[in-house]
């Protein structure tokens, strides 16, 4: 299998509903490397998360996690055009039953992504 620099990539954001200094701190325990490719970035008032359609509402994570949470999912963006797009959500169960993606979250990880990117190319 082919890196993603090697399909072209030349950057991952990882972005989610927090401040630039939690996203700093995961980053940093996570042992991203500032020059690398993975970009750490806070939506701290959830406007990417509202833009992109992926505001968590469901009353249960949100009665635990707080409202305005994001839902767990990937993308390929090329040029401003969105080539794939990966929800992990209410897979194999009832509607409703897993709004956090809790049970299938490999379909949001990189693993999917570049099983996708392989089709793609």
């Amino acid at each position: 299998m082919m890196t993603l620099s090697e399909m072209g990539i030349d950057e991952i954001i990882v972005f989610c509903v927090n401040d630039a200094a939690v996203m700093d701190a995961w980053a940093k325990d996570q042992g991203i490397d500032e020059k690398g490719i993975i970009t750490f970035m806070g939506d701290p008032r959830g406007e990417l998360t509202k833009a992109l359609g992926m505001e968590m509402t469901h009353p249960g994570p949100c009665g635990i996690l707080g409202a305005g949470r994001c839902k767990r999912f990937s993308s390929f963006i090329d040029e401003g055009v969105i080539k794939t797009f990966n929800i992990a959500e209410d897979i194999g169960v009832g509607e409703g039953e897993d709004p956090a993606g809790d049970a299938h979250p490999e379909l949001s990880c990189v693993e999917k992504m570049m099983t996708d990117l392989e089709e793609l190319i």
